[in-house]
């Protein structure tokens, strides 16, 4: 048996070029959960991933022109059942041209719901045709007891299979789009509300206005939020040198009573092909 495939316009292709295909992984990680995934993912199909940060609210996604031949990850946590408005926002900027897609949902252990379903919707509403989509647990990014050190080591070990079975998809030009789970019409999105505060800690260095998504926080005083634009990402006490913001310990407390009978039985990475 000749040791090729084919590319979609039917040209020979060797496997060892389709191992070092192009990858764009876009991905949306504002406490780096998500990240950990999607590049362990990219880097399981290949070795040359062009990256595109849905988390920086400073860059215009309109220029970002996909074609057919290419692959993209297309990564993103659960907000409460859904996809973030921000990603959603920015995904569909961004000019798919029927280029594959590989759709990433991360969440912190208690559910993902409608968030798969939603993605898929956006992803092809943007050009993408969905060819595969996996579920993954990180670490949860208000209540980090629960899944705590996740991904670890078991979860790369289901991620790494399921990079193989994408990868063998694609040698075989099986573009096909499978059954993701979910409701349509979606689930109601849920309030944001937490909103970290600054604590005495604070150096007003500005990394935490620099970093943040939607620039929810005041270039000039950062202890000054818009609570109306803050999305509740939590990025501004992971990306924080000083632990200078955090989260009101009572609300916390409650948060974690909320997620405990949900998020207590460990949950396990899922692939639909």
């Amino acid at each position: 048996m000749e040791n090729v495939q084919r590319n979609t316009k039917g040209e020979l292709l060797p496997i060892e070029e389709i191992k070092d295909m192009n990858i764009y992984e876009i991905t949306f990680s504002p406490t780096g959960g998500t990240k950990k995934v999607a590049d362990f993912l990219a880097t399981e199909l290949s070795q040359e991933i062009r990256c595109i940060d849905l988390s920086n609210g400073n860059e215009d996604f309109h220029k970002f022109s996909l074609t057919n031949e290419d692959t993209a990850i297309v990564a993103i946590p659960s907000y409460s059942g859904r996809v973030p408005s921000t990603a959603a926002e920015r995904i569909a900027k961004i000019q798919g041209n029927g280029a594959k897609a590989v759709i990433v949902c991360v969440y912190g252990n208690r559910a993902y719901e409608d968030t798969l379903v939603e993605l898929q919707d956006i992803a092809q509403q943007a050009g993408f045709s969905v060819i595969g989509a996996v579920v993954a647990i990180a670490e949860h990014s208000i209540a980090h007891r629960y899944a705590t050190n996740r991904p670890d080591k078991e979860d790369y070990e289901h991620l790494r299979a399921f990079a193989e079975q994408i990868g063998n998809k694609l040698r075989r030009n099986d573009f096909s789009t499978p059954a993701i789970p979910g409701n349509r019409p979606y689930r109601k999105a849920a309030p944001t509300g937490i909103v970290p505060k600054v604590t005495k800690a604070c150096i007003q260095c500005g990394l935490c206005a620099s970093k943040c998504p939607v620039g929810a926080i005041d270039k000039n005083n950062p202890a000054k939020v818009n609570k109306k634009v803050c999305i509740s990402c939590m990025r501004c006490i992971t990306v924080c040198p000083h632990h200078a913001r955090k989260v009101n310990g009572l609300l916390l407390a409650i948060v974690n009573m909320m997620l405990k009978k949900a998020c207590t039985v460990r949950k396990e990475c899922e692939l639909y092909l």
